[in-house]
C-alpha cells in the first residue's frame, strides 16, 4: 500500500551539557545509599527558606537513574539549553523530551514505574497504581490519589467537559472501568476483559493522562467554586462559560498555561503568544542520579521561534544548542561544514519512523474509476516494484539511506525481515505483468496504459511542498513508473490545502512520512495499522469515520479493511 524510503534525520548538538534525562529509573528509598547533592542555582533559594532543600523535595523514593548505563552520561547542574522552533504551539515538544509517564519504556522497550513508584497488574484487567511517597507537583503541593480522582470523576466522566466520554483508550468495547481510590497514595482501575493498551497509552511520546493538579484545576470548576465568580472570569478572557474557561487551563500536555503546575522536568514561564519561551528546572522533579544530583542537569532550557525555512541556517551559526526539528538531510552538508566554525557536531540521527518517505494511495479517492483500480492490491504492488530504491538512495542520499516498505523497524519485538524486503524489488518485468494482468495492457500514443474509461493513467500525487528532496525523489520515480506505462505528476500545495484534497478525496495518491511509531510492541495500540484517524492518508474517509463514531466519513467497504477492524 506504501512506498518508501527509510533513513537517518540530521541532529546538532552544541557544546553544552545536553545528557539524556528522560530514561526513567529505579525506584530507591531516600537514605539508601543515596546522598543528596543541592542544586546550585536552587540553593540561595533554599537558604532564604523559600524552598526546601533537595532531600525534602524529592519524594522520599525518588527515581534514580544510573547514568553509567548504555546512552548516559553523568552531568553536571546549571546551563541554559537553547532550541530553535518555527511555531508558538511547538512548547508542546517538552513534554516529548522531559519524558516524565506515569509508566515509562526503556530503551529496549520494556514497561517500568517512572511517577509512580510501582503498578501491578491482574489478569490484565486490574490496574493497581502507587505514586511514591513524598511526591510533589512543580509548586510543592502533594501529589496524591485526589488528583486521580478529580480527573475520572469531575472531568472524564463530567458531561460539561467530556461530552463524548472518557478517552477511548479508557475503554475496553463500551466498558467504562470501575475506579477507586484505595489510600491517598494507591488507585485501582478495573474492567472485566483485559485493556491491553492502557499502560501503553500512558508511556507514549503524546500520552494520555489519568491525573490532574486537582488543587488548581478545582478552581475553574463549578463543583468547587462559586459559579457566579467563574462568569466574571469566564467573560474576562472571553469565553463561553466555566467549562471552556477549565478547558483552557487545561493544558497538560500542551504546557502552553505558566500557571499550570507540572510533573515535568522542566516548566513554562513564558505565557503565549510570545517569541520566547523559557522553561525553568521543576525543583520538585523526582528522578536524581546515583550521586543523589536530582534531575534535570540542565537550569533552563530557552525556546526560540523563528521562520522556519531560516532554522537550518540559525543552527548552523550556533544558535541552538540542541536541534533535531525543522533540519533535514538536505541541510546535513550545510551543517557539517558550520562543526569548523562552531562548537558543535552535526549526527545522523535514527528515527523511529517506519520510512523517512511514503506514498499513500488514497483508498478513499472520489474517482470510481481510480479508486476501483488503487484498492487493487496488484496495482500498489506493480507501482512499489516499479520504483528504484537503490537510484534514489544513491542520488538524494549519498547511500546513506536503505531502501524498502513503510512497516516497523528492525528495533521492534514484531519486526520480520520481509516485512521490509516484501514487494519492495526494482523488477519493471513484474511490474508490467502485473498491471496487464488487470486488464490494464492497452495503452496511448505516448505508451500510457489505458483506464477502463478510456482516459490515459496519469495519475497526481500531492505534497505539502514543504521537502526539496520529495521533489527530487518523484522526478526519479516518475521516470521508473513511465517505464511501466504510468504518467505521475505531482502537485505541492501548502499542508492545509494538501490535507483537505486528501481528506475530501480529491486525492489519488499524496506523499508524507512513514508510520510514526515504528517500534510498536504487542502492548501498544494497532491504530496506526488500520483505519482510526481521519489523517491516515491513505484512507481518511474510513478513518474519519471511525473517528466521529459514525457521524462523519464514510464506512470502511473494503473487505480487508472490515478485518482489520
Amino acid at each position: 500500500m506504501k512506498r518508501l524510503l527509510p533513513v537517518w534525520a540530521a541532529l546538532l548538538i552544541a557544546a553544552a551539557p545536553v545528557a539524556a534525562l528522560w530514561a526513567p529509573g529505579t525506584a530507591v528509598a531516600a537514605g539508601a545509599g543515596v546522598t543528596f547533592q543541592e542544586t546550585p542555582s536552587l540553593a540561595g533559594r533554599v537558604a532564604e527558606g523559600k524552598l526546601p532543600p533537595v532531600e525534602d523535595r524529592v519524594p522520599k523514593v525518588p527515581s534514580v537513574v544510573f547514568m553509567n548505563a548504555k546512552d548516559k552520561t553523568p552531568g553536571r547542574h546549571g546551563g541554559d539549553m537553547r532550541l530553535i522552533m518555527g511555531k508558538g504551539r511547538d512548547v508542546r515538544l517538552m513534554t516529548i523530551y522531559g519524558y516524565a509517564r506515569l509508566v515509562a519504556y526503556t530503551s529496549d522497550l520494556k514497561l517500568v514505574a517512572d511517577i509512580l513508584e510501582r503498578f501491578e497488574v491482574k489478569d490484565g484487567r486490574e490496574f493497581t497504581l502507587t505514586l511514591r511517597p513524598g511526591h510533589k507537583w512543580s509548586d510543592g503541593h502533594p501529589f496524591t490519589a485526589e488528583d486521580f480522582r478529580y480527573y475520572w470523576e469531575d472531568m472524564a466522566t463530567n458531561k460539561k467537559l467530556s461530552p463524548l466520554g472518557p478517552r477511548k483508550k479508557l475503554l475496553v468495547g463500551e466498558e467504562l472501568p470501575e475506579f477507586k481510590v484505595i489510600d491517598k497514595r494507591t488507585v485501582r482501575y478495573t474492567w472485566s476483559r483485559p485493556n491491553s493498551f492502557f499502560l501503553a497509552g500512558m508511556a507514549g511520546a503524546a500520552p494520555f493522562f489519568i491525573y490532574r493538579p486537582a488543587h488548581y484545576m478545582k478552581r475553574f470548576h463549578a463543583r468547587y467554586s462559586d459559579t457566579a465568580e467563574l462568569k466574571k472570569m469566564a467573560e474576562k478572557e472571553r469565553l463561553m462559560d466555566w467549562s471552556v474557561l477549565h478547558q483552557s487551563k487545561d493544558r497538560m500536555y500542551t504546557l502552553d498555561n505558566p500557571e499550570m503546575p507540572t510533573l515535568q522536568p522542566w516548566m513554562n514561564t513564558t505565557k503565549p503568544p510570545s517569541q520566547r519561551f523559557v522553561f525553568v528546572r521543576n525543583p520538585f522533579f523526582h528522578r536524581v542520579d546515583t550521586a543523589g544530583r536530582q534531575l534535570p542537569y540542565i537550569d533552563r532550557v530557552i525556546m526560540n521561534i523563528s521562520l522556519r525555512d531560516l532554522i537550518p541556517a540559525k543552527a548552523g551559526a550556533g544558535e541552538s544548542d540542541l536541534q533535531s526539528r525543522y533540519i533535514a538531510f538536505e541541510d546535513y552538508t550545510f551543517l557539517k561544514e558550520s562543526e569548523k566554525r562552531y562548537d558543535q557536531s552535526v549526527h545522523l540521527w535514527r528515527t523511529v519512523k517506519g520510512s523517512h518517505i511514503a506514498i499513500y494511495p488514497n483508498l478513499n479517492t472520489k474517482d470510481p474509476a481510480w479508486r476501483k483500480i488503487l484498492r487493487d492490491v496488484r496495482f500498489r504492488r506493480a507501482l512499489s516494484l516499479a520504483i528504484d530504491r537503490n537510484e534514489i538512495n544513491q542520488v538524494a542520499y549519498f547511500g546513506l539511506a536503505r531502501g524498502g516498505n513503510n512497516s516497523i523497524i528492525e528495533e521492534s519485538p514484531l519486526f520480520r525481515p520481509e516485512y521490509r524486503t516484501l514487494w519492495a524489488g526494482f523488477d519493471l518485468a513484474r511490474a508490467n505483468r502485473l498491471l496487464d494482468e488487470m486488464g490494464l495492457d492497452k495503452k496511448d500514443g505516448d505508451g500510457i496504459r489505458l483506464l477502463p474509461d478510456g482516459r490515459s493513467a496519469i495519475i497526481t500525487i500531492d505534497t505539502s511542498g514543504e521537502k526539496t528532496e520529495i521533489t527530487d525523489i518523484l522526478e526519479l520515480i516518475h521516470d521508473t513508473w513511465l517505464k511501466a506505462g504510468i504518467k505521475m505528476l505531482p502537485r505541492p500545495a501548502q499542508r492545509d490545502i494538501f490535507r483537505n484534497r486528501v481528506f475530501s478525496g480529491d486525492s489519488k495518491m499524496a506523499v508524507w512520512s512513514g508510520l510514526s511509531n515504528g517500534i510498536p510492541t504487542a502492548d501498544m495500540t494497532p491504530d496506526e495499522f488500520v483505519p482510526t484517524r481521519q489523517y491516515q492518508l491513505q484512507w481518511p474517509k474510513w478513518g474519519k469515520f471511525m473517528e466521529s463514531n459514525g457521524q462523519a466519513g464514510e464506512p470502511p467497504d473494503l473487505p480487508e479493511a472490515k478485518q482489520l477492524l
